[in-house]
């Protein structure tokens, strides 16, 4: 079992092609296509923390078509995700892991434990908005449309520094 995280999917929303400079002819091309680079990241055990905007109209209509257990934090465009099974509260931290991870659909610029060494995951910002601290954007626009692993998480994290860390006085 691998744990991945992304955000801002957007599918049926036809704008974000726009808005973001999406590479696709039409919502339906980006809809197939998010889809089978999640499908071929993501595997049937695996669980995925979706950080936020999923889609726009049912959600049940592309949730049932992806892989993995998926966890959903609600985010701005997010009407309808009631519908769905596993909605986590606005910000959930992650705590059974080596590194609490908090994960949020907007960036934080403090968050629980971040001055103990936690990250903070987020999306929002299609890939617009620069690392602050040891959190960073998983939106799908920053990283090729795929879902981001746990592994390439802690990898771009070991590049960023945190802002404060009291670790260092004990």
């Amino acid at each position: 079992m691998t744990i991945f995280f992304t955000a801002d999917t957007h599918f049926g929303h036809a704008k974000i092609l726009l808005y973001c400079d999406r590479p696709f002819a039409n919502v339906g091309e980006m809809d197939a296509e998010l889809i089978h680079r999640w499908n071929e990241t993501v595997g049937e055990e695996d669980v995925v923390y979706f950080l936020g905007d999923f889609c726009v109209g049912d959600p049940r209509k592309y949730a049932r078509r992806l892989k993995g257990l998926i966890y959903f934090l609600p985010g701005s465009h997010d009407k309808e995700i009631g519908k769905l099974d596993n909605i986590l509260p606005p910000i959930y931290t992650l705590s059974h892991i080596p590194v609490p991870i908090v994960l949020c659909h907007y960036a934080l610029r403090s968050w629980p434990m971040s001055h103990y060494g936690s990250w903070h995951l987020y999306g929002h910002h299609h890939g617009r908005l620069e690392p602050y601290g040891l959190s960073f954007d998983v939106g799908v626009d920053g990283h090729d449309f795929y879902p981001w692993s746990i592994d390439q998480v802690a990898e771009k994290m070991a590049g960023l520094k945190p802002i404060v860390d009291y670790r260092k006085n004990k």
